[in-house]
């Protein structure tokens, strides 16, 4: 029964707005009728110069008007405090609009619109000079709305007077304040009068505050009235304010305003429901928006609507319900985006407030119709959001009263130019909510997860709340896909916000709800299936709408494969996820070859993503070493062979994101399947992960992941420095794997042939020293080679990291052939020690040979470095420690080498 009071108190809200059209009109045909004897006049005149008579009686010089003086004519010595309407910052718009016939004041009135127009210091500086010269009517007013307010107290407090007739005195104080002011004002004036000036405000504006005061106090205080009756008599002394306020000007309106908002706090009282003050103070802000709307003081309507959300709120706080304060966050959205421009269907001009921010006003800046609903629907907005956060019921009803909010901007305000931007607000808001929800384990998503399905009890349904939610958001991408398809300059933007306010709901949703626990994973895929197919129907009507072009219907396109990727990913397995995204992955490549749609490159490039990230981390490498391995090759060949797809499908296009997205893909996976069933072969369940190829099986993920980010971070765009910070994070997680592999677990620090992890398994050459060190280092060199872009620093330090993990790994193959699977045997043989020589004689010769047919000196120089190396080896090392005839081969082969070498420069430098 509340509710329906409140309702009904909000709908009689029109009533004013009906009042204030009806003074509209009337003033309206006062001024025409105005104009129409200043022209009869003028006309008169004209007549009279060209008959030669110098004046028409009807402007003898004793009735003619004085002349108007300009600015400039003014003298400098007068110093005369500004009136309240100079403060208000909608006079000199006011003006131009009355003289609108003429182009220059037009202009001026577009420039005044471009520039704050309340907060500012020139009228700041001009209200703060005004209370300083007319302070004592702003103590008056307040003294005197006080004293009508500690009346009806002081009469309760004595118990002089009957309940009733506290009442009635009361109202009669007040109406003999507003009588006072009003005979004030007819007789001597208000602004401007001299000694009076001012007066009839203070005095009506405190009759005003006394009246509400007192029917507040005939139902807070005394129970004499329901809070119908209490609405009408507020909705009696409102009307009366916009009726004397068009006279009085802005200090009255200020007042009343202001008595009015404070006297419910210091009437006080108790009642078991305080909801119709919400009604109140929605009034309160339709009376001050209701004179603005008149007047057109700007600042006025700035008060009224802060006012009104100051006092909801605070009703709220002190014990109001959530449901009436979701009907005044609406009504006052509703309040600000009519009244001010005195329309029941908004129709404001642009520019709107978003695209004037982002340009920072280069285009003009919102007039301030939409300046003024862009701040409301921004406070009704955040209110909202926050009423998510209270109990179930509250965070549905506030969910839908967000709905509602985007529906009605969208729909009702279609015309609305100036307010097209404003229905992304509670779109977001109503996102943002969703996600908060989940996140923090709200009371709605308690409510809905403690139905799930292996907790409640058998036969009991189900709760409807994500259904609920989803549904909203279909609502409101509806109603962006209406708008889209309507011609306008948003239709892209509503199109894109048509294709992602509903996915990223069911994704939200999907993420932090978990809806198929309480629903059943089929139930639940069966509602985003039927988003991705309203997605496809929107992804047609677009297409027949812009054909040839079909950007808008890409982005349709876009949204119906994720919202199919998702519905797959809450039905099928771990295979067949992966090998329905691979297939997705495909048709985006073969919608864009067949239909142009660079947009495409956009999923493929999120598909390859998402298929790393299923193959690397969830279900990730643990599920692909122990799962059987005829999923895991369909798994991995899956992806590799649509990328490989891909590859071909765009060949004949200029996609060369798309394309290094699928290339890198394509090999990263192939690398890590190799990775993969390298780790299923040594594998024995017994030390892996402490031996030195588990650790580097474990380290060359990452690496072939920061290979692969470097590689496309070639390309440039958006994201390269988002792909170079992964491929340092994962330079860093391959490095800290290499690192524990060479020094902490090598096998040369074995504890004895008992310990496994140490020992060196497979062939000689093709063994685990190949995986360890071997592959790594190899790829290094690899990329330093191929890899572009690379930089000089980053090519250096992989050719340094690359030739030490390979000169390591050739090593200990050596030691390996001299001294079998277990290398941590002390001493060296005299053939082992020989063999490193030959070895080190080898890569030196190598190294020199390369060196000659590139012509680089720097190639040569690293030779030299080498075989100075071997010549220290061989005189510090292989002469004490060789004997016998193993020691003179090796300084014969020495000194054999280096006259090769030396013969093999000579000729060089000769056939130079």
């Amino acid at each position: 029964m509340d509710g329906i009071i409140i309702l009904v108190a909000l709908m009689v809200l029109a009533i004013p707005v009906s009042i204030i059209v009806l003074l509209v009109q009337v003033s309206g045909l006062k001024s025409r009728v105005a104009r129409l004897e200043a022209e009869r006049i003028e006309t008169r005149r004209s007549e009279s110069a060209t008959l030669g008579n110098p004046a028409l009686p009807e402007s003898s010089p004793a009735a003619a008007p004085p002349a108007p003086t300009t600015a400039i004519e003014q003298p400098a010595a007068v110093d005369a405090p500004p009136s309240m309407a100079e403060i208000g910052p909608w006079s000199a718009i006011a003006a131009a609009a009355a003289t609108a016939s003429a182009p220059t004041d037009a202009e001026q009135s577009r420039q005044d619109q471009n520039r704050p127009l309340v907060m500012r210091a020139d009228r700041l500086a001009t209200l703060a000079a005004w209370l300083r010269d007319n302070w004592v009517y702003v103590v008056s007013a307040m003294s005197l709305g006080l004293a009508g307010i500690f009346f009806v107290q002081y009469g309760m407090e004595r118990g002089l007077l009957p309940p009733g007739l506290r009442v009635l005195a009361a109202l009669a104080f007040g109406a003999g304040l507003i009588a006072a002011g009003e005979w004030l004002r007819r007789r001597h004036g208000d602004e401007g009068a001299g000694a009076t000036e001012f007066l009839p405000s203070v005095f009506s504006g405190a009759g005003i505050v006394t009246l509400f005061a007192a029917v507040l106090a005939a139902r807070q205080l005394y129970g004499l009235i329901g809070p119908g009756t209490a609405f009408a008599g507020h909705l009696a002394t409102a009307a009366l304010a916009v009726g004397i306020g068009w006279f009085s000007g802005p200090l009255l309106v200020a007042v009343g305003l202001v008595g009015a908002s404070v006297a419910p706090f210091i009437v006080g009282g108790a009642s078991q429901n305080i909801d119709w003050l919400y009604g109140y103070f929605a009034l309160i802000a339709a009376l001050g928006l209701g004179v603005d709307a008149l007047r057109r003081w700007a600042w006025v309507s700035v008060l009224a609507l802060v006012l009104g959300y100051m006092g909801g709120a605070l009703i709220g706080l002190g014990g109001g319900s959530d449901a009436g304060w979701t009907l005044q966050l609406l009504a006052l959205a509703f309040l600000a985006a009519t009244l001010p421009e005195l329309r029941l269907i908004p129709a404001q001009a642009g520019p709107a407030t978003l695209p004037a921010l982002a340009m920072k006003g280069n285009s003009g800046w919102p007039p301030f119709p939409v300046r003024l609903a862009a701040g409301a629907v921004l406070a009704s907005t955040v209110g909202l959001f926050f009423l998510t956060d209270r109990s179930g019921d509250t965070a549905m009803l506030a969910f839908a009263g967000l709905t509602a909010l985007a529906l009605a901007l969208l729909l009702w305000a279609e015309r609305a130019e100036g307010l097209d931007d404003l229905a992304l607000m509670p779109s977001l808001a109503l996102l943002a909510a969703l996600a908060a929800q989940g996140a923090d384990q709200g009371a709605l998503w308690r409510e809905f997860s403690a139905m799930d399905l292996a907790l409640r009890a058998p036969e009991t349904s189900p709760s409807l709340a994500a259904s609920l939610l989803l549904a909203m958001a279909a609502l409101i991408s509806a109603a962006f896909a209406y708008r889209a398809l309507r011609p306008g300059p948003w239709s892209v933007p509503f199109a894109l916000a048509a294709v992602l306010v509903a996915p990223l709901a069911a994704l939200f949703l999907e993420l932090w709800w978990q809806p198929a626990l309480v629903l059943g994973p089929y139930p639940w895929a069966l509602h985003v299936i039927g988003l991705g197919a309203g997605m496809v129907a929107l992804a047609l009507r677009f297409a027949r709408a812009d054909a040839p072009a079909m950007r808008r219907a890409a982005y349709a396109t876009l949204s119906a494969l994720s919202l199919i990727a998702l519905a797959l990913f809450v039905l099928t397995t771990q295979t067949a996820l992966t090998l329905a995204l691979a297939v997705l992955v495909v048709v985006a490549a073969a919608l864009d070859r067949r239909f142009h749609l660079p947009e495409m490159s956009l999923f493929l490039q999120a598909g390859a993503a998402v298929l790393g990230y299923r193959l690397l981390a969830d279900p990730g490498l643990a599920w692909a070493i122990y799962a059987p391995l005829g999923q895991v090759i369909l798994a991995f060949g899956g992806a590799i062979a649509a990328m490989l797809a891909c590859l071909w499908l765009l060949r004949p296009l200029a996609r060369p994101m798309a394309k290094a997205v699928a290339e890198s893909a394509a090999a990263g996976l192939a690398a890590i399947l190799a990775n993969v069933l390298i780790s299923r072969w040594l594998d024995t369940g017994m030390g892996r992960l402490e031996s030195h190829w588990g650790l580097t099986l474990n380290a060359m993920p990452w690496l072939i992941l920061m290979l692969m980010q470097l590689y496309r971070a070639r390309l440039g765009g958006a994201l390269s420095r988002l792909r170079r910070a992964l491929a340092g994070l994962g330079g860093v997680l391959a490095a800290t794997g290499l690192f524990a592999a060479v020094v902490f677990v090598n096998p040369l620090s074995a504890w004895g042939p008992e310990d496994t992890s140490a020992l060196v398994r497979g062939p000689l050459i093709f063994d685990t020293l190949l995986v360890a060190y071997g592959l790594p280092g190899l790829i290094l060199l690899a990329a330093a080679w191929k890899l572009p872009g690379l930089g000089r620093r980053l090519t250096f330090g992989f050719v340094a990291i690359g030739a030490g993990l390979t000169a390591l790994y050739a090593g200990l193959e050596i030691r390996r052939l001299w001294q079998g699977d277990w290398l941590g045997a002390p001493g060296v043989l005299q053939g082992e020690l020989y063999s490193y020589t030959v070895a080190m004689m080898l890569v030196g010769a190598a190294l020199f040979y390369q060196a000659i047919a590139r012509r680089s000196d720097s190639l040569r120089r690293l030779a030299m470095a080498v075989i100075a190396l071997v010549i220290a080896k061989v005189f510090l090392i292989d002469a004490s420690g060789l004997t016998g005839l193993t020691r003179v081969v090796s300084f014969a082969g020495l000194g054999l080498s280096l006259a090769a070498l030396a013969w093999l420069n000579r000729w060089a430098g000769s056939r130079r």
